[in-house]
């Protein structure tokens, strides 16, 4: 769906998203930090408050992603989708701007996740690709199935 074409509650719903993850993360990377500093206890808070971030953020992907309309495949071309613009667009687009504020240790980030990203693609591309070659597999068996349900049925009706 285009930009234009969204509702303002979507954008509003994967704006919020967005904050619920990135809280998520932030506090479990303080809560990291806390441990090797010794806050055992401050650690404790961090992380549960990031269980918290976690399930608002599911709330919204309930919102955005109905439980319905996903099936495995659309969830995996989501996941190529997402990815495949990472590494395309979004990180090249930062690296240029690292580039340009010579920022060496953001370009080597950013290098990394845009292998990494493409990485990722690939294997959401092959999960999806074995996941329609077993499902073609087993719309064979399954007919097989059929064929001898009906003639077993030919046979008692004859």
């Amino acid at each position: 769906m285009s930009n234009d074409n969204r509702s303002k509650t979507v954008t509003n719903l994967e704006s919020a998203f967005a904050g619920e993850s990135m809280a998520n993360r932030k506090y479990l990377y303080f809560a990291r930090r806390c441990r090797a500093l010794g806050a055992d206890d401050v650690a404790q808070v961090f992380e549960r408050t990031a269980e918290q971030e976690t399930a608002h953020a599911f709330g919204h992907l309930d919102l955005l992603y109905p439980a319905q309309t996903l099936t495995v495949q659309k969830m995996l071309e989501l996941a190529i989708e997402g990815e495949t613009y990472e590494y395309t667009e979004m990180y090249p687009a930062f690296k240029h701007t690292a580039l340009e504020e010579r920022n060496h240790a953001a370009v080597a980030e950013i290098d990394e996740q845009i292998s990494e990203s493409k990485e990722h693609a690939e294997r959401f591309t092959s999960t999806l690709e074995l996941a329609a070659k077993r499902f073609a597999a087993l719309a064979k068996v399954e007919e097989r199935h059929a064929n001898r349900y009906r003639e077993a049925l030919t046979k008692v009706s004859a």
